[in-house]
């Protein structure tokens, strides 16, 4: 099945729009570049009043930067442009003035909780545990760094950017507030986020725009922010550590 990025119109006022990839939902820059456009464009649309974030398939979320073109990196300026990627995402949904609502259905990795860490309102089923999995290739959770900070406070962050080969739970993600709530189903899941959804559509969209702004205050920085977290993460991508790792991959 061929990845994609698209959007639905579930009832008026309402945009879903999900990405997909057959390895794992994971991000290649053409996927992360469409995705982006299209939070940006559902931002600009008169028509759509709430946004609803999720991904293709039943098990994982987001299985966060593809390999394939990780592996494929061999200068600084394609490295960097790569995790732009990433932080041209995260930044869609920061400037995007419509609330979004994150549904994640499986495990979360690397980008994919930068982008859960992302959303306005988050949740999730018990099967969505979280990892940040960069320093076991030679990096680091530079790019989404950020969002996870602010969305989990700092010790939640560095833990999981020190113990990236770990794991963390739903149920941890929750109690951290990354999650709104947790769900045994996706069914549920599914369920609540419409709940939630319909309830949004019943109050003041201009309140909701100005709640946004409100939220993400003091973060008007970002595009240099993340841009120069780019450049980390594209200059250790070259590192002899990392190739090396990834050349591990390439078989």
């Amino acid at each position: 099945m061929e990845a994609y990025v698209h959007k639905k119109e579930l009832k008026p006022g309402l945009l879903e729009i999900t990405f997909f990839h057959p390895k794992h939902n994971s991000l290649p820059s053409d996927i992360l570049a469409l995705l982006a456009q299209t939070i940006t464009d559902a931002g600009a649309d008169d028509e759509v009043q709430l946004i609803i974030l999720k991904s293709g398939g039943d098990r994982t979320f987001c299985a966060g930067a593809s390999f394939d073109e990780l592996i494929s990196i061999n200068d600084f300026k394609t490295g960097k442009q790569f995790f732009m990627g990433f932080a041209n995402v995260i930044n869609a949904l920061r400037k995007c003035p419509k609330l979004v609502i994150g549904r994640v259905q499986g495990k979360a990795v690397g980008g994919g909780v930068g982008v859960a860490s992302a959303v306005d309102y988050c949740m999730a089923t018990k099967f969505a545990s979280v990892k940040l999995s960069e320093l076991n290739v030679g990096i680091g959770p530079f790019v989404v760094g950020p969002a996870v900070e602010r969305k989990l406070g700092l010790s939640a962050f560095s833990q999981m950017t020190i113990n990236a080969d770990r794991f963390y739970s739903a149920a941890w993600a929750k109690d951290k507030g990354l999650f709104t709530e947790v769900f045994e189903t996706v069914e549920e899941l599914d369920e609540e986020v419409l709940k939630i959804a319909d309830y949004l559509l019943s109050t003041n969209p201009e309140a909701q725009q100005m709640l946004k702004k409100v939220f993400w205050e003091k973060c008007e920085h970002w595009d240099t922010l993340l841009e120069s977290r780019a450049e980390k993460s594209g200059k250790l991508v070259l590192s002899e550590y990392t190739k090396t790792v990834l050349s591990k991959y390439n078989t």
